[in-house]
Order: C-alpha cells, then structure tokens, then sequence
C-alpha cells in the first residue's frame, strides 16, 4: 500500500516478504505437536538520510530477517529537522516503536537505536565500517545488526553467521542473507558433510578419493587444509565439532559395518571407537552444547531412529520416540545452541519432513510440508532453522522461524545439499573468505 500522510515521506509498512507452510494437524504418536503463538513485533523503523545507503539498506534486510521486527520502510525527505535531531513525533505517527540513526563521527559511524515511546536513546555504538567494496564491508553490518536485535530483545540476532553447504560436489560458504556465495574447492574434488567448527574458523568434510571418503580440515585464514589421518581408510562422513573445538565425532563406514568414532583434532590422536553396530549401522553424531551427550542415528531397532549417549559412548538409548511400522525413518539430528531442541528430518507419507524434538517433554513438532524437506541445521540465534527443499522444483536452502513458521528462501546458484550453518561471527573469524 502506498500513500501520503501530510507532509511525511512515502511510506511502505511490510513485514517480511515470505512464504508459510500450511502445516497439516499433527495428530498421532510423536506427531502431536506444541502450540507456539507468535509474539508482538515491534515496528521499527531505519531512519532516512543522506549517506549510508549501503548499511541502511543491509540493515533493513537484516532486521525483516530476524523476524524480530515489523519494518517500516521511509523514503528520504527533508523534514526540517536539524542535523542530529529527530522529529519523534513524525515517526510516532507511522506507528513506530523504536528507530534506528546512522550519524557521521570524524571517520566512523554513530549508530543509535532511539526508543520513540520514550524519546530517548535506548543504546548506541560507534562503528568504523570498511569501504563499501571491502570484502569484510557485509559482515561488519551484520555484526551491527545483531547488536541491534540484542538492543531491543536482550538476545543477538543471526546476520553475522554464514552457511556452508555442497553444490555441484563442491564445498561453498554463503552470507546469512544469501549474498556472496563463494566456492571453497576446485571442480575436481568431489565432497560431502561439511560441518563448522565452534570459532567459525575451520570447516571439517569428506573428500572422495579412489572409492575412499578421508576428512579434511580447511583452514579458512589461508586456505590450507589438513587430512585427519584416522580417516585415510573406509568411507568417513557426517562429522561433528565438539563445543571446544578440540574433538571430532564422526561415521565411518567400512567391512565391519557403520559406527561413530571420535578422535582428537588438537593432537591428532586419540582415536576412540562410540558404537559397536552388532548388525546395525550408527551415523550423525552431533553434539550437545555442553559437550557431555552426543544424539545420532542407529538402525538397531529397525529403521533408523535418533538416538543419544554420553559423549564416551556409555549410556545410549532411544531419544525421540516413535511408533514401530507407523513412524518413517528419522535422520540428521542437529542439536540447537541453548540445547533445548533437537532437529532432524523423518519420512512422513512418503516424503521427508523436518521436525524439532523439545528434550524437555519429549515432544515433536513438524515445521514443514511443502515438498521433500531435509537436513535441518540450527541458526546460531537457536529460533531459525535452514533446511533443502524441492518445494521451488529443485533443491534449495530455505530457512523458517520456528516460533511463527515464516519462510523464505536462500539464493544459491545450483541444486544444494547438506547445509551447515555457522555460529555468530563476532570478529575477524571466517570474514575474508
């Protein structure tokens, strides 16, 4: 909608421009789903001006993304309000609650969030932005962005965080927005499961080579990578970071049959074997965030079920429930960040689903319907999960708030599989690349 209010700039009111899953009833067994009623967004507004037309217009993106926010968009006009000032009432009009300033200090940028109820600076930050066609330009927005999120809500938004995911048997890493896809392997290497490490500086995958599957460490800083030598033999896949950084929970696949392993990625050593399949296969480690349990996936009681042990292996048993003839096959469990949730994908009437299993009452919720759904992996804000889907005809990332069901889609040049997304970068970490 588009109109005039007296003298204000033409104004567009819009919340984020996204799809929704109509999400059948869930109404049997571990289908039974948790009622989530969506919250009260406020409405915000990025205040007009000259200048800064780059980062205002991340910023918007980044905000609308958070799903956080009801955006009001403004076109710049000379309101007669003096440098530095803002006219609170004008903004107040137009429903706004809170407002965010971009101002020049010397060589850097004043970004102030202005609560408009109250009249007043709620928080603000001085920022020195790269040139625009930096390479870091993007990140250090998104990193403001988040602030701002974590200024209104208490809790840090997602932008500064990327997505690593294969394409065309290559390994890529793209903006949380979908900007700047960019290509991690050359065309003649073949690679599968690409997984982040906790400081967003190395990103461990598989890379096939003469009917073997070895792990490999890519340094991002510079480029290098490093074969894990306990992986040289058999097919080793679907590998997992500890939260220090310093352990690999990961699959291997060989005569014996299919089992997780954990080695020391520090050193070097210390391999250690988690399962012992005993005519059953176990695969997909991922880890809690305090490190201590390990959830995965194991055909021990037929299909393959997601299952948890203590992170030495002990103590293994079934985590989310299921109906033995009724319930498809589970896969790809990803615990979130606050450890509350696991997720994972299951077979429902023939197509994969992607569903969230809340720990504490043992329940499983379904996100999604449209289409063939699969390889959920957790934002690092823990409310935004990206997932492949075919609902656009082919496979692609897309991403859904789990507290109001919103959805959209990632750009990427091909057909993708297997996303990993990473935590928030909050320095120089993984920006460059």
């Amino acid at each position: 909608m588009r109109r005039w209010i007296g003298a204000l700039p033409l104004v567009l009111v819009a919340g984020s421009l996204v799809a929704q899953d109509s999400v059948p009833p869930v109404d049997q067994g571990v289908r039974v789903g948790i009622e989530y009623t969506p919250g009260i967004r406020p409405r915000l507004v990025v205040f007009p001006g000259p200048g800064f037309d780059s980062v205002r217009s991340i910023l918007q993106r980044d905000l609308d993304y958070s799903d956080r926010f009801e955006l009001i968009y403004v076109g710049y006009q000379q309101d007669g309000a003096s440098a530095g000032s803002v006219n609170y009432d004008l903004y107040r009009k137009l429903g706004a609650q809170y407002g965010v300033e971009l101002t020049p200090s010397g060589g850097a940028t004043v970004v102030r969030l202005h609560d408009l109820d109250a009249g007043e600076v709620r928080s603000h930050q001085t920022v020195i932005f790269p040139p625009p066609d930096a390479p870091e330009f993007r990140m250090a927005v998104h990193q403001i962005s988040d602030e701002i999120v974590r200024w209104v809500t208490g809790t840090s938004g997602y932008a500064a965080s990327r997505l690593a995911y294969v394409g065309r048997k290559r390994l890529w890493i793209v903006d949380s927005d979908g900007v700047r896809n960019v290509s991690l392997t050359g065309a003649d290497e073949a690679v599968l499961s690409p997984a982040w490490s906790p400081d967003g500086r190395r990103i461990v995958y598989t890379r096939f080579n003469e009917g073997m599957g070895s792990l490999q460490l890519l340094f991002l800083a510079g480029g290098s990578t490093v074969t894990i030598p306990s992986t040289r033999n058999g097919l080793n896949y679907a590998s997992a970071f500890s939260p220090d950084g310093r352990t690999l929970a990961y699959t291997r696949s060989g005569e014996g049959g299919t089992d997780i392993f954990r080695v020391d990625v520090g050193d070097m050593c210390c391999l250690q074997r988690l399962t012992v399949g005993r005519y059953a296969d176990n695969l997909s480690p991922t880890y809690s965030p305090d490190g201590r349990r390990i959830a995965f996936v194991s055909t021990r009681a037929g299909p393959p079920q997601i299952y948890v042990m203590s992170a030495d292996g002990t103590d293994q048993e079934l985590l989310a429930s299921f109906d033995f003839g009724a319930t498809g096959s589970s896969f790809a469990p990803e615990w979130s960040p606050d450890g509350a949730q696991v997720a994972f994908h299951r077979a429902i009437e023939g197509r994969f689903q992607v569903f969230v299993l809340d720990l504490a009452s043992r329940r499983v919720r379904q996100l999604t319907s449209a289409g063939r759904n699969e390889d959920p992996t957790w934002a690092p804000d823990g409310r935004h999960v990206a997932f492949v889907s075919t609902r656009s005809g082919r496979r692609q990332l897309w991403i859904v708030d789990t507290e109001t069901g919103r959805i959209r889609q990632l750009g990427t040049p091909d057909a993708v599989r297997l996303p990993s997304w990473s935590r928030r970068f909050g320095g120089a970490a993984g920006v460059n690349h």
